[in-house]
C-alpha cells in the first residue's frame, strides 16, 4: 500500500507599517512565544501555561493560516528584529465569528505597538481578505485589551461566555484605518 504525501502550505502575507513587520509565525519564535506562556501576561489567554503548549500555539498558528486561510502574524521590531507579539485574526471553532486579537511580550507596552499592529491586521483583514466586521474578546478584568479595543473603534456590543470564561464582544468598525 502506498501513501501519498500531501503538502499544506499558505502564503502569509507580510504587512509592513512605520515601525512593525507583521510576518508569518516560524520556528524561531518558539522562545519568544515560550517565555509570553509561562509568564502571567498570559493570563487572559489560558495561561500561564506549561512549555509544551507553545509549541502547540505555535503550531495551532501556522495550521489556522492553511485551514482558515488567514490567522496570526508574528509582530516584529523593524529597528531591532525582536518579536514585539502577535496580533492577527482568530476564529476557532467554538468562537461566535471570526475576531481580531493582539498580544503583546514582555517589555513592548506603552509605546503603541499593539495598536499599530492591530489596526494594520485589520484594515487586511477588511481590505484584502474581504472579513469584518471583526469582533474582539475581552475579558472584563482586561483593562488594557478594553482599552486599546475602545482606542480602536469598537463598541461593546454584548457579553459571552468562552471556554467557560466570560467575555465582552467588542465590535469593530468596518474600512481600512
Amino acid at each position: 500500500m502506498s501513501h501519498k504525501v500531501q503538502t499544506l502550505s499558505v502564503d502569509v502575507p507580510v504587512i509592513e507599517t512605520d515601525r512593525l513587520i507583521l510576518r508569518a509565525p516560524r520556528f524561531s519564535d518558539l522562545e519568544a512565544i515560550t517565555a509570553f506562556g509561562l509568564s502571567e501576561r498570559s493570563r487572559h489567554v489560558g495561561g500561564p501555561m506549561p512549555e509544551w503548549k507553545s509549541w502547540t500555539s505555535l503550531n495551532s498558528m501556522i495550521g489556522h493560516w492553511i485551514i482558515r486561510g488567514y490567522g496570526w502574524w508574528m509582530i516584529e521590531d523593524k529597528a531591532t528584529g525582536i518579536v514585539a507579539g502577535r496580533t492577527g485574526i482568530g476564529h476557532h471553532i467554538d468562537w461566535p465569528e471570526p475576531e481580531l486579537g493582539w498580544h503583546l511580550y514582555e517589555g513592548f507596552e506603552g509605546r503603541g505597538i499593539a495598536y499599530e499592529a492591530a489596526l494594520a491586521a485589520r484594515a487586511h483583514a477588511h481590505g484584502v481578505m474581504g472579513l469584518g466586521p471583526l469582533i474582539s474578546l475581552v475579558a472584563p478584568e482586561n483593562l488594557r485589551s478594553r482599552r486599546l479595543a475602545e482606542r480602536l473603534g469598537a463598541v461593546a456590543e454584548r457579553e459571552t461566555v468562552i471556554r467557560g470564561t466570560t467575555c465582552t464582544i467588542f465590535r469593530h468598525p468596518m474600512g481600512t484605518a
